[in-house]
């Protein structure tokens, strides 16, 4: 009763707040907005700390990408200007009638994908597969805000244990540990990931995890390969070196049992398929900004498998306790900290032009 009471005077003592929009691509502004109001089955919550990802800086770039312009998000309306932000973490400061099994103060992070109630996949499980894909974030408003509302079943508790700032980059570890689960990578294999960015970073750590005995990575910027060295990457490849699959395979003796894909371009889809040994698995991660060409044919000979992924689901509560024991310390991804005034200049476009940044979070406390 008195924790609700606080937040309540809390937020009533202001009807605005700060929050990061975005109005088109390149066109990011930090102004006043109104602060959200709590549906009977949604949750308002205080960020603390909230990390950009890449698919917040697709938008920064060259959106509208997810961000619904030409007609609302069928799911809640939402249309046009956005609050971006999917990977935060916070403090319950309000819920609805019909929420039970959450309270105000509780320490949380957020699963933000919209479930549609009427897909078939929500029965089975598979709600990451339900249409139309939706995030928060994206198509309602989100994270690099001092509040944001969302729904009841979005929102996971974490423990004492677990900082602010770990539980910020929580979703994107989920983005690898989906990843390599559905690689079906076992204890001793070997492991290819291109791309050494947060979500390439964060595939190396749950590799090793899940007990990878060689986690090759490659990519083309000297201070990413250094970070994936430094968390525990058996071999480092610039892309620009040649050679590459001969490099790989003379390691493996007959190529990767698992390649991730977490770069998303033609260069890195053929090195890892060349790069794979007959019946190995490749998963795509990254989302691919252009078509890829594919030799079917060599596929087919070889019998590999080609797999898709997009985003998770029902593993929150498994990477949350790999982070809180230390079995993915994702807080060594952090290479920089910012204000929500900052996130422009300090945030995206250092991002855009600096390949040594790895993951920025903005401390929304500030």
């Amino acid at each position: 009763m008195e924790l609700t009471f606080f937040y309540k005077q809390k937020i009533m003592s202001s009807k605005t707040m700060k929050a990061a929009r975005w109005y088109a691509a390149k066109d990011i502004r930090v102004e006043e907005t109104e602060i959200p109001t709590t549906g009977s089955k949604q949750v308002k919550i205080e960020v603390q700390f909230a990390g950009i990802c890449g698919s917040d800086l697709h938008e920064y770039t060259h959106g509208p990408n997810l961000i619904p312009v030409e007609k609302p998000y069928p799911l809640n309306g939402h249309q046009g200007v956005t609050t971006l932000g999917h990977e935060f973490s916070g403090i319950i400061t309000e819920i609805g009638e019909e929420v039970k099994h959450l309270k105000i103060g509780d320490r949380v992070v957020v699963e933000p994908i919209f479930k549609n109630p009427d897909s078939p996949f929500i029965a089975n499980g598979e709600y990451n597969l339900s249409e139309p894909l939706g995030f928060i974030g994206l198509t309602s408003n989100g994270g690099f805000a001092k509040y944001t509302v969302v729904e009841d079943y979005m929102v996971h508790k974490i423990p004492d244990s677990m900082s602010f700032e770990q539980g910020a980059l929580v979703e994107p570890a989920a983005v690898a540990v989906y990843a390599v689960l559905q690689s079906g990578l076992k204890m001793g294999q070997s492991c290819l990931i291109y791309g050494a960015g947060p979500i390439g970073l964060l595939c190396v750590q749950a590799a090793i995890a899940a007990g990878a005995a060689e986690v090759i990575v490659v990519d083309i910027a000297e201070k990413r390969l250094e970070k994936a060295k430094e968390i525990g990457a058996t071999t480092i490849i610039n892309g620009k070196s040649e050679n590459i699959t001969q490099q790989i395979k003379e390691l493996t003796s007959c190529g990767v049992d698992v390649f991730l894909d977490a770069a998303g371009v033609q260069a890195s889809f053929d090195g890892g398929i060349a790069s794979l040994k007959n019946g190995g698995t490749a998963v795509l991660v990254a989302l691919f900004g252009k078509p890829v060409t594919h030799d079917a044919f060599d596929q087919v000979v070889r019998e590999i498998t080609i797999k898709g992924i997009i985003a998770y689901r029902n593993i929150f509560p498994q990477v949350i306790k790999l982070i809180d024991l230390g079995r993915m310390p994702v807080e060594k991804l952090v290479t920089k900290r910012i204000t929500l005034d900052e996130i422009v200049t300090e945030g995206f476009e250092v991002l855009v032009s600096n390949p040594s940044q790895v993951k920025i979070l903005v401390d929304i406390t500030g």
